[in-house]
């Protein structure tokens, strides 16, 4: 959505040509282009910074490569840094996107929508914060919108770039910015606390009051009226907006707020809504929380075996790794799984989540062999029922279970995660057309990724290739941590064509990893998963 024509027609650097601009902020413009050298579009920032203001090009160049690391596709990409005419010229990859805050102007959304997109926003920064890199000028404007609903992050390595601590969008600014103490990462959480705000009441926190010195005194010293229409998302908005940066929620547990919200809530936009759920949230954003993503990969890791390495673009923003978050969530969990033994089906989900650590099933205890090898057709035991996915496969679920989480690429990739509300176990199911030839390959080439990505990350014996069903396939295991529980994760890809596959991800506490309904559970997902082509 743009809002005019660029002031000045002139080529920057005399290969960058100006065109829409796309959005505006105190001090910045942000503006559709074309690199005429390369005959490419491009998005390009212009700062304006005062007398005596150091560019700081060489920090954009640094930390957005940085972030590109550590985010693929969720950052966006800096192609050059120019100073000319007083003003900063970021050149970045063209930004396929709607800035946030042209969104916000439809009005504002549901605290349900609000979470997902928080989440997504926080993977993010934790992703940076884990790099040592603070934001500190983050706003709707430097938030972007895709039209399959990713979310992609700007701006970072401009604080650098500016005259005072903080010099556009004001009223996102935090009380220590406001105050000239310059930012850290606790600025960047009360930077999403406004955002939040912003997106369920209709209007930022602080009103801007015209002069950025009179909006800044008003964050810095007015109270923060209680939001009315955040629901169960008030008390983390009330949290990140606290004036003392160390009374600030931490990223762990805003991002358990989050993905509580979204497991027991999800309530999905249709397609006409004006903000597009956003996929950035991981398995285990409806879980609680941490997103492989430095992932993130995308964000972190693919939630799917193979689907990470699928999706690239779209999917593999997402990670799921033990919450997401880590970061994920944002988002997503690792699943833990264990071969099924006999046994009864579960009545009811295991014992809630427990902190213990594991006993017999750590790092050293033997990978369990998981089976079978043939399709189930004689219909889901009982305490499950069949789940027809529109997708294209079918599941026996447990009772109660259902769709928490659905992310889809533009290639066909796809990943759908399961789970229930109270139940601490995920299972997400991954389809991609991009795959090696090689299972085994895959989960080693996605390996570092969850090594960076997650909480004490310790893989479980070798990854193994398997037989399921006679298709070429690879279990891997590992154990990780997400907001303070200890989880085990059993991944399992198999090839079902040329480039083709599926992955599953089980994940449960590892502390009830050899409960016999977590080990039934596994059994009758591998036993009744039916793909309507392969």
């Amino acid at each position: 959505m743009t809002e005019g024509q660029a002031s000045t027609q002139e080529l920057i650097a005399g290969r960058y040509r100006p065109e829409e601009v796309v959005h505006r902020e105190e001090g910045r413009t942000g503006l559709r282009g074309q690199d005429v050298r390369f005959r490419r579009p491009v998005s390009l920032t212009e700062s304006r910074h005062g007398t005596g203001a150091r560019p700081g090009t060489a920090r954009i160049l640094r930390e957005s490569e940085s972030m590109e690391l550590a985010c693929p596709g969720r950052v966006a990409t800096v192609l050059d840094v120019v100073e000319e005419n007083g003003a900063l010229w970021t050149v970045m990859d063209r930004i396929d996107g709607t800035p946030l805050s042209d969104l916000l102007r439809q009005g504002p959304v549901s605290y349900v929508r609000a979470a997902r997109t928080g989440l997504a926003i926080l993977d993010v920064l934790a992703a940076a914060h884990r790099e040592g890199i603070t934001h500190g000028d983050l706003s709707p404007g430097q938030v972007f919108v895709r039209g399959d609903g990713g979310v992609l992050v700007a701006g970072f390595g401009l604080l650098g770039a500016a005259a005072s601590p903080r010099v556009t969008a004001p009223s996102y600014a935090s009380p220590e910015q406001a105050r000239g103490e310059g930012a850290g990462p606790a600025s960047d959480l009360w930077a999403l606390g406004a955002i939040l705000y912003t997106m369920v009441e209709g209007r930022p926190p602080v009103r801007d009051r015209g002069p950025v010195e009179a909006t800044l005194r008003a964050v810095d010293l007015l109270p923060i009226r209680s939001p009315q229409n955040a629901g169960p998302l008030g008390p983390a908005v009330q949290g990140l907006l606290r004036k003392d940066p160390q009374e600030r929620l931490p990223e762990p547990v805003v991002r358990a707020a989050f993905t509580r919200i979204l497991r027991e809530d999800p309530g999905e936009p249709g397609p006409d809504a004006p903000l597009p759920c956003l996929r950035d949230a991981y398995a285990a954003a409806w879980r609680t929380g941490r997103v492989w993503g430095r992932r993130t990969v995308g964000r972190p890791v693919l939630l799917g075996v193979l689907a990470l390495a699928v999706t690239g673009a779209s999917l593999a923003a997402l990670a799921l790794t033990g919450g997401g978050q880590d970061g994920g969530p944002s988002a997503s969990r690792p699943e833990p799984s264990r071969p099924a033994a006999g046994g009864n089906p579960p009545t009811a989900p295991p014992t809630a989540r427990s902190s213990a650590p594991p006993t017999s099933s750590g790092p050293s205890s033997p990978a369990p062999s998981v089976s079978p090898s043939r399709p189930d057709r004689s219909g889901p035991p009982a305490g499950f029922r069949r789940y027809d996915a529109p997708e294209g496969f079918s599941i026996a679920l447990p009772t109660g279970w259902r769709p928490v989480d659905r992310d889809s690429a533009s290639d066909a990739s796809y990943r759908v995660t399961f789970g229930a509300s109270g139940d601490p176990r995920t299972l997400a199911v991954t389809y991609s057309e991009r795959l090696g030839p090689d299972p085994v390959g895959v989960w080693r080439d996605l390996e570092p990724s969850l090594k960076r990505t997650s909480v004490d990350y310790r893989r479980v014996g070798a990854i193994r290739s398997v037989d399921y069903r006679g298709l070429d396939a690879a279990d891997m295991e590992w154990l990780s941590e997400s907001s303070g529980v200890r989880e085990r994760t059993l991944g399992r890809g198999f090839l079902t064509g040329p480039g083709r596959g599926f992955s599953f991800r089980w994940t449960t506490p590892a502390a009830d990893w050899d409960d016999t309904a977590n080990r039934r559970a596994l059994d009758v997902f591998l036993r009744t998963f039916r793909a309507s082509a392969g």
